[in-house]
């Protein structure tokens, strides 16, 4: 593993299984685990899957635990919206991104890759 650009960088795809396609609908979001990491897992109402970090920057809120509006998840604390295939702050009162991970579906099996270059997580601001 390296360090570039203040992201950390694996050796390539690590695909990991987190849930089954029929285990959430279109337009939902839920929080799913792997390798001991907790990600807000969701599907868009056209079917688009994506995955980012499961806590609120604003003030570690559980975003799976949110509502999916469009391509945004919003934190069911305080509002704060992020992006579901980016990680970026939509919303306030966040200010700071989460990470977010490429999704794969495979013979129904919902898969995360967890070897993408990830940032430590700023909570608060």
């Amino acid at each position: 593993m390296s360090e570039r650009d203040g992201a950390l960088s694996e050796a390539g795809p690590r695909w990991q299984p987190v849930a089954g396609e029929a285990d959430l609908a279109p337009g939902g979001v839920m929080v799913v685990g792997a390798e001991g990491r907790s990600f807000a897992l969701g599907r868009t109402a056209e079917g688009q899957w994506g995955a980012i970090d499961n806590v609120c920057t604003h003030d570690g809120g559980t975003l799976g635990e949110g509502e999916l509006d469009d391509r945004c998840v919003e934190c069911p604390r305080h509002g704060a919206r992020f992006d579901l295939f980016s990680g970026q702050v939509k919303a306030l009162p966040a200010v700071y991104p989460v990470n977010a991970y490429p999704v794969r579906v495979r013979d129904g099996i919902v898969e995360i890759d967890l070897g993408v270059g990830t940032r430590e997580l700023e909570i608060g601001g």
